[in-house]
This record gives C-alpha cells, sequence and structure tokens, in this order.
C-alpha cells in the first residue's frame, strides 16, 4: 500500500513543469553560492543572432503575437499544437523565411514555408492525438524582406511582409502539402501585409468560412 502511495505521489510530482516568466537578472549558482554571471548574459550569447533560422523564426511569433497585445506576459510554449492564441480565440501557426542569412551567401535564399500536417501533442497529459492535421484556423507567412546584409535588422518590423491565409484555404490546396514556395503564396493571398495591418488579416481570415 505504501510503495502504491510513493507511485502516486512521484507521478504527480512528474506533472507539467509551471514555467515563470524570468527577468534576466537570475544569477547562474553552485549550490548555494552565486556565481558571477546571470541569465541575462545567457540570453545575449545564445540569441544575438537574430537573422538565424531558429532565433528568427521565434521573433516571428513574437512580432505577431504583438500585433495582438500577446507577449508582454506569460512564456513561450514551444510545444503547444500551435503558436499563438488570440484574445478572440483565434488559433496561429507562424511560419518564418527570409532572403538573408548569417552565413556567407553566394546568392538569396529561396522562399519556401514548410506547412506540414501534424499530430497534437498534450503537454497535460503526454498524450499525442492520432489524426495528423493542421491545428491552427490562420497560418501567418512571417517573411524578413530585406535584402541587404549590411543593413538587415528584424527588429525593424518595416523589413517584414506577413501573408496571412486561412488553413481552410491551405488544406484545400492540393499540389504539395508538405510546403508551399513564395509565389504559390502570393496567389493565395494576394499582396502582404505591414504589421500594422496583421491584425486585422488575421481576423478576416479567421472569419472564412468555405474556398
Amino acid at each position: 500500500m505504501e510503495k502504491g502511495i510513493e507511485m502516486a505521489n512521484t507521478l504527480t510530482e512528474l506533472g507539467k513543469l509551471e514555467v515563470i516568466r524570468k527577468s534576466g537578472k537570475e544569477r547562474f549558482r553552485d549550490g548555494n553560492r552565486q556565481l558571477d554571471f546571470d541569465l541575462m548574459s545567457y540570453w545575449q550569447w545564445s540569441a544575438s543572432d537574430l537573422v538565424s533560422n531558429v532565433t528568427r523564426g521565434v521573433m516571428a511569433e513574437y512580432i505577431v503575437g504583438r500585433a495582438f497585445g500577446i507577449g508582454s506576459g506569460g512564456v513561450r510554449e514551444e510545444w503547444a499544437a500551435y503558436d499563438l492564441i488570440t484574445p478572440s480565440g483565434i488559433k496561429v501557426e507562424v511560419k518564418s523565411a527570409a532572403y538573408v542569412q548569417s552565413w556567407h551567401q553566394n546568392r538569396l535564399s529561396k522562399i519556401t514555408f514548410r506547412t506540414p500536417k501534424t499530430l497534437t501533442w498534450d503537454s497535460d497529459s503526454n498524450r499525442q492525438s492520432q489524426e495528423a492535421k493542421r491545428q491552427a484556423n490562420v497560418y501567418v507567412f512571417a517573411l524578413l524582406a530585406h535584402q541587404e546584409k549590411k543593413t538587415i535588422d528584424p527588429l525593424d518590423v518595416s523589413q517584414w511582409e506577413f501573408y496571412v491565409l486561412s488553413t481552410l484555404i491551405l488544406d484545400a490546396w492540393k499540389r504539395r502539402q508538405h510546403s508551399i514556395t513564395l509565389s504559390t503564396l502570393q496567389k493565395l493571398t494576394g499582396e502582404p501585409v505591414g504589421y500594422n495591418n496583421l491584425k486585422s488579416a488575421v481576423e478576416q481570415a479567421a472569419k472564412r468560412k468555405s474556398i
């Protein structure tokens, strides 16, 4: 009986971790002894290359979220089924790409966005769904469109273009289901929108009920 209680307590302790938003001032420690470097120094070391694929992708999510007032509190949930949920309940998936990369290039990068169907994973229960599908209501394809390496700055939202597409339309597109080129995307969405019009474009796309 005691062994069963002990196992139940262990399972309870292994539930979903509550992640608390950090300030950057948190110090690294060696047990009870504080070390002379903090979390901010780690962030500066690990994420200062804003053009790198991984960092740029997370930044794109943040920029889209800020258009809806998301991101001023709380933390990003890396393993969520979709990237963002707006205050009105719209589920948004953000994909990013860029012409300019951090490494030496012989030419600008060709723009393609990955759009695979996925299995959801519930971080509360550690269970995976059985049906692969696109989990969001709307896709935002965030293109860092600036093409000059000397002046590229992902913090400047005017250097980004946003192509907003209802998942309904993306699901109906039959040519390829795991990725989409910029030229095809432009045919489906028309002109991109800027940061100031992003919120309304997402809301409008979410209202679409048929092809």
